[in-house]
């Protein structure tokens, strides 16, 4: 039997959506100028704050459409049907309040999402999809 002391298995909490902000080779630099991309960060961890992850990406490979966010499904929302919703050109307070509303809600498959954000939406390549799951 061995001496050494269990792991703790990790506590399952509330499941929440993740937000990832890019912030690799274009998106929050100031190849996109007029942007406070950190403050644009920094507003999206406090608004979603216990109801959703936020995380700092490197490059996603959608420069074209920087500044990307990306809104992941929590487990219960992919269960329900969500999957990710690509969204760019997000340089703007507006669609990052409406981000906050949607994602603090359940994000997809729990929640619609404002119609706004449909003019946000894009759909990036397999390849670069596939690049987020890893």
């Amino acid at each position: 039997m061995s001496r050494r002391p269990r792991k703790d298995v990790p506590v399952q909490g509330v499941p929440r959506p993740t937000v990832s902000v890019c912030r690799g080779c274009c998106c929050g630099t100031g190849k996109i100028p007029g942007v406070d991309h950190a403050g644009q960060l920094a507003r999206l961890r406090t608004g979603l704050a216990g109801a959703a992850t936020v995380r700092a990406v490197e490059c996603l490979d959608a420069c074209e459409q920087g500044n990307v966010i990306v809104v992941q499904p929590s487990a219960e929302g992919r269960r329900a049907g969500g999957r990710p919703v690509w969204l760019g050109l997000v340089n703007d307070q507006h669609a990052e309040q409406d981000i906050v509303t949607w994602a603090a809600a359940g994000g997809p498959g729990l929640a619609d999402a404002p119609d706004i954000l449909d003019l946000y939406v894009f759909q990036p390549s397999r390849r670069v999809r596939a690049g987020l799951d890893d």
